[in-house]
């Protein structure tokens, strides 16, 4: 019975697209909102300890390229759906 219904969904182009789509937009919000808490996290740390404002600040280059790196990666495979 399940078989037969995800059967006939993935022989709708349509509901393929919406996922990737939806897949899509969340991996956008998913990534701004993990590189706004880097940025308020490592903005707080700095506040509270000015000296190790330079290792802070690296660490969070460093955290948001990932996190952006793995939302360019869900991006382009949402992508290769459509």
């Amino acid at each position: 019975m399940l078989m037969s219904i995800l059967l006939q969904a993935a022989a709708g182009a349509g509901l393929a697209k919406l996922g990737a789509a939806l897949g899509t937009g969340l991996a956008a919000l998913a990534a701004g909102m993990g590189i706004g808490k880097i940025g308020s996290s490592a903005m707080e740390g700095i506040a509270r300890q000015p000296e190790a404002a330079g290792d802070i600040r690296m660490s969070m280059i460093i955290a948001a390229a990932l996190v952006e790196g793995a939302a360019l990666f869900a991006i382009v495979v949402c992508g290769f759906i459509l």
